[in-house]
């Protein structure tokens, strides 16, 4: 902050130097603030507030640094104390004292307002396309393993059987909504707030539509002390990314349960899981594991800006500096999960024998017995409990339900048949034929209609 010294008798402290330094972190907003700064050069000339040859000046001068940044022959000075200073310092160097001229009409409150805005645009289109991959590999998965059967779980506890793929496509409609989510917080990122200045707006007559046109927003800002300090963007992309962290987190621990030895319903690729130092045996889900854990840094990430935000009077305050490590480590955590996760799912191997067996297992099918008595004519509540004492009475005789005989039925209900015996996984999964059900034709047209999502 030693820099702008105008009224100060002194330069700063250097340890305050190094406390308020950003460039450290906001280093990487450098591609959007030269093509802010660009923009912004070309508008002026284009109003007439400088030289059309001292813009081609400047833009040449910022390709330069652009160049220099992107071939790592670039200084950051931690003295420079922020990207915008240390561009426009670069800028000076090489062109002299008409680079000075670029911060016209503007103030780095507008000026990082629109870096950041600039760089979440573009963050939202790669989210979208890694949402995107990972929903591709779990309809891929779906697809491949169309008819197998697994026990379908409330509370950890085997419910009802149903198609693997019904229940793989469920992490897809979650996934479809963090792509709404992603979609409506681009929607209010794509909003130019450059012309803004400080707090106030500027004293020149701007063309801040060219501008939005040159950069690509959809429109302008309203108000000039919200657009100077208006993170609600930031907030509401880390909460979007936070959900579907939390969706992912939820498909990490079924990976991890579901490839323990206890379950045995899938094998994690060997791409995707680690071995253990001391246990040779060991073939550890690292990568659902890690995702797990990740999610609690986003949920952090989110809160922390949730609360340097909730006290701040209008407009621009320091405080708001703290935007931009939070946000790259909650973008760098949830694109790469998505990335690694899209081809873990896409590899992972599903072991048909051992989910049908635990389809099978037990009393998963007792819901089909009430369900059954229902449609000969007894109220569902009388049925549930019909059905609830016979579990019992199977449970403590060690049976399960495929051995009980259909005398053994009628002693509970005089409306079992013959019929009765005929229930099986597959008659259960095909008796849900309703809309969002399980049942074979349904999943199939699921399936379908993933694709033409995915195809759009």
């Amino acid at each position: 902050m030693s820099h702008i010294r105008g009224r100060f008798g002194k330069g700063a402290d250097e340890a305050a130097s190094r406390y308020t330094a950003s460039i450290p972190v906001d280093w990487r907003l450098y591609p959007y603030d030269i093509a802010g700064s660009i923009a912004h050069a070309r508008m002026l000339a284009r109003q007439g507030i400088i030289p059309s040859g001292e813009a081609d000046t400047i833009v040449a001068g910022l390709t330069s640094v652009r160049e220099e940044i992107e071939q790592g022959r670039f200084d950051f000075k931690a003295e420079m104390e922020d990207i915008h200073m240390a561009i426009e310092s670069r800028l000076i160097e090489k062109v002299g004292e008409v680079g000075g001229k670029l911060h016209t009409a503007r103030s780095r409150n507008d000026q990082v307002a629109l870096d950041t805005r600039l760089f979440l645009k573009e963050t939202i289109r790669d989210t979208l396309g890694r949402v995107r991959e990972l929903q591709q590999a779990v309809v891929g998965l779906a697809e491949r393993n169309i008819d197998v059967v697994v026990p379908g779980y409330t509370h950890l506890q085997a419910g009802q059987p149903v198609l693997l793929a019904h229940h793989l496509l469920a992490y897809f409609e979650m996934l479809k909504r963090d792509s709404d989510r992603f979609g409506d917080c681009f929607r209010r990122t794509d909003v130019m707030p450059l012309g803004s200045g400080a707090v106030a707006g500027v004293p020149y007559k701007i063309d801040r539509d060219f501008v939005a046109g040159e950069l690509g927003f959809s429109e302008v800002s309203d108000n000039s002390a919200d657009a100077v300090s208006d993170r609600d963007f930031v907030i509401e992309y880390q909460a979007a990314a936070s959900l579907c962290m939390m969706h992912l987190s939820r498909l990490a621990e079924e990976v991890v349960i579901w490839s323990s030895s206890e379950f045995g319903f899938i094998e994690v690729d060997d791409a995707y899981a680690t071995g253990s130092s001391i246990m040779p045996q060991k073939k550890n889900p690292d990568v659902a594991e890690l995702a797990r854990g990740r999610t609690g840094r986003v949920y952090g990430r989110l809160l922390a800006m949730l609360t340097t935000m909730k006290g701040l009077p209008l407009a621009y305050n320091r405080d708001m500096q703290e935007d931009k490590e939070g946000l790259f480590d909650v973008v760098d955590t949830l694109l790469a999960t998505l990335e690694v996760f899209a081809g873990m799912v896409s590899t992972l191997k599903v072991n048909p024998a051992a989910t049908r067996k635990a389809a099978e297992r037990g009393y998963i099918l007792a819901t089909d017995l009430a369900d059954y008595l229902v449609r000969k004519g007894v109220a569902f509540r009388t049925a549930h409990d019909i059905v609830a004492r016979l579990v019992s009475r199977a449970a403590q005789a060690g049976k399960s339900l495929s051995e009980l005989t259909l005398a053994e039925y009628k002693g509970f209900a005089p409306e079992f048949d013959e019929d009765i015996l005929a229930i099986s996984v597959e008659s259960s999964i095909a008796a849900r034929d309703v809309p969002g059900g399980t049942a074979p034709g349904r999943v199939k047209q699921a399936i379908a209609e993933a694709r033409k999502v995915l195809d759009g």
